[in-house]
C-alpha cells in the first residue's frame, strides 16, 4: 500500500504503511506502541459524562496511554478498552468501570507523533556521538522539565524545582553553575532527573522513555539517554 500523504489523524493501517515506507521495514500496532506512540479514539459527546467533555460538545480525541490499556492492545485484543484517559481539558481522568470500549478500526495516530518517531529512528541509525552531544548541551529549563515530567509524579515538581535544590541532593539534576544570578535561570539535566524520578519516586521507565520520544526539546539528549539506558541494562 502506498501512502501519498499522511493525514492529521492516521488509522493504524495508514500509520503502519507510512512508517514502513519511511523506514523500509514492516510495522504493526504492537511495534508502534513499543516505540511509545500514543493512539487516540474520538469520543462523541455523551451527556452522561459532562465533566469528561466540558465545553467539547462535539466530542474530542481521547488518548490511550495507561499501561494496562496499551498492553492489552499490544497483545492482540479484539477491541479497545480505555480505563484511564485525559478529559477534553487534558486532565488525567479515570473512567467509570469497566471503562469505554471501542472498535480497533477507531484507533488513530497523530501525524506529528509519527513524523517525530521517524526523525528519532533516523537519528539513532547514525553513528552515536554521545560525547559531542554532551559538550553541546547545557540543560533544559524549568518550564521544559514541567512539560516533560510533571504529569508523571505525584509530588509538586514545580515547587521542588523552585526550592533551588538539586531535587536529589546537593546539585542533583541541576546543572552546576546555572542560575548564579537568579533561580529562574536554573537549568536541569533531564537524564539525571529522569533516572532520579525512576529511583526515588518509582516513575516507570516506560513512561520516562515516552517523554524522551515525545518532546522535541529532548531530541538532543536522546543519544545520551539511550546510551545511559544501555549501560544500565534497561
Amino acid at each position: 500500500m502506498t501512502i501519498i500523504e499522511l493525514p492529521f489523524r492516521a488509522t493504524t493501517e495508514q500509520a503502519c504503511g507510512w512508517l514502513a515506507k519511511q523506514t523500509g521495514t514492516p510495522w504493526t500496532l504492537a511495534l508502534m506502541l513499543e516505540h511509545g506512540l500514543t493512539p487516540y479514539v474520538w469520543l462523541e459527546y455523551d451527556a452522561d459524562y459532562p465533566a469528561l467533555f466540558g465545553d467539547a460538545n462535539g466530542g474530542y480525541a481521547a488518548p490511550i496511554f495507561f499501561e494496562d490499556d496499551t498492553r492489552r492492545l499490544a497483545t492482540g485484543s479484539e477491541d479497545v478498552l480505555i480505563t484511564i484517559t485525559k478529559d477534553a481539558y487534558k486532565i488525567v481522568t479515570q473512567l467509570p468501570p469497566p471503562g469505554f470500549r471501542r472498535a480497533l478500526h477507531e484507533l488513530r495516530f497523530l501525524k506529528k507523533d509519527l513524523e517525530h518517531l521517524v526523525k528519532k529512528l533516523k537519528r539513532e541509525a547514525e553513528p552515536a556521538k554521545v560525547e559531542e552531544a554532551r559538550e553541546s548541551q547545557v540543560g533544559i529549563s524549568k518550564e521544559e522539565v514541567l512539560i516533560a515530567f510533571s504529569s508523571l509524579v505525584k509530588i509538586d515538581l514545580e515547587q521542588a524545582l523552585a526550592s533551588g535544590g538539586g531535587i536529589f541532593g546537593d546539585e542533583g539534576a541541576r546543572i552546576k553553575g546555572s542560575g548564579k544570578k537568579t533561580k529562574s535561570k536554573f537549568m536541569w539535566n533531564p537524564i539525571t532527573l529522569a533516572l532520579g524520578l525512576n529511583d526515588v519516586y518509582r516513575v516507570p521507565m516506560s513512561h520516562l522513555k515516552k517523554s524522551f520520544n515525545t518532546h522535541a526539546f529532548l531530541d538532543t539528549w536522546a543519544a545520551e539517554w539511550d546510551h545511559t539506558l544501555a549501560l544500565l541494562g534497561k
